[in-house]
């Protein structure tokens, strides 16, 4: 086990590695000069020529690279390029407000979708069932912004047909008015959660209607349980690595779609600060705010792994 948990952990910084060549690569190529958007449009050749120079512009791509991996070594994201202040406090503030939306969302979105999958999986016969089935394939088609714009109406207070929880803002100290703060979050986090409920409540139901027929289901309907007991004793833990699976993925996709919901509602997260770094060319923040969200998808998975190794004996007499 420790083996399996040391190779993921390689596994985990190599990827880490690559993304951020493909990071650094990719942002040094877009067109513009960062150099002229320091400078300004009134900035001399010799004015944009020193701040080339200062911020080490001027030096060959890999020394930038290598530069750059070597503060990421030492837990130095660097300073912004237009501003000077040091990333890291900057995303330290940001993700006190991405990570609470994120955790909020992937809540909704289990709380909703693996007791509504198993519901409609057991009546997948009946019309309530089917109802929310196709319920379920209509809200996971729905575009998150889209989503987030019809709660807006239905929820909002000021603009909602039933004025409940505020549309936007967050308050100006943050999660020192934490009754303020949560209620800033809710509404964001119900849009992102449904979505990524409807999602994972088709796939439980999937899972269910292959448990059903099993013979562990009827062999426990066979010793006195109803079909609903042995489902859920027997059926549902059986589901549960491929349901941890989903679940996995959905909440790294619920990731970038807290980039998009953090605009609609004016939330000060990291996606409301990616999107301002990129329009502004500010490259050193953005290479540290792309590569930072890599690496939670990527912290996702390798937890999943691990899990996935500690729950389910057959993966650990495998590698025996």
């Amino acid at each position: 086990m420790a083996l399996y948990v040391l190779r993921r952990l390689g596994l985990f910084v190599l990827g880490l590695l690559v993304t951020s060549a493909i990071v650094f690569g990719v942002l040094r190529v877009l067109p513009g000069d960062v150099a002229q958007v320091i400078g300004g449009v009134k900035a001399t050749p010799e004015q944009i020529d020193a701040i080339r120079e200062a911020y080490g512009l001027d030096q060959p791509l890999l020394s930038q690279y290598l530069h750059w991996l070597g503060g990421l070594v030492r837990f130095d994201l660097g300073d912004s390029l237009l501003t000077g202040t040091p990333i890291g406090s900057e995303l330290a503030e940001k993700l006190s407000v991405t990570i609470p939306l994120c955790v909020l969302g992937l809540s909704v979105a289990i709380l909703l979708g693996v007791p509504l999958g198993v519901w409609s999986g057991l009546r997948h016969r009946r019309a309530s069932g089917v109802a929310v089935s196709a319920g379920a394939q209509a809200v996971a088609a729905v575009p998150v912004l889209w989503a987030g714009l019809l709660l807006v109406v239905l929820l909002g207070k000021g603009v909602g047909l039933v004025p409940v929880l505020p549309s936007q803002g967050f308050p100006r100290d943050g999660w020192a008015q934490p009754g303020a703060a949560l209620s800033a979050l809710i509404l964001p986090a119900l849009t992102i959660g449904i979505v990524e409920g409807a999602v994972i409540l088709r796939f439980v139901r999937s899972a269910i209607l292959e448990a059903l027929p099993q013979e562990y289901i009827r062999t426990a309907a066979a010793k006195g349980l109803t079909r609903t007991q042995a489902v859920l004793r027997h059926g549902l833990p059986n589901a549960s690595l491929a349901v941890l699976s989903v679940i996995a993925l959905q909440a790294a996709s619920l990731v970038t779609g807290a980039v998009l919901v953090e605009a609609l509602f004016a939330l000060p997260g990291m996606g409301r600060m990616l999107a301002d770094d990129v329009g502004q060319r500010d490259l050193v923040k953005v290479q540290s705010e792309v590569l930072l969200l890599t690496g939670l998808v990527l912290l996702i998975g390798l937890l999943v792994d691990v899990t996935h190794r500690v729950i389910d004996p057959r993966q650990r007499r495998a590698a025996a």
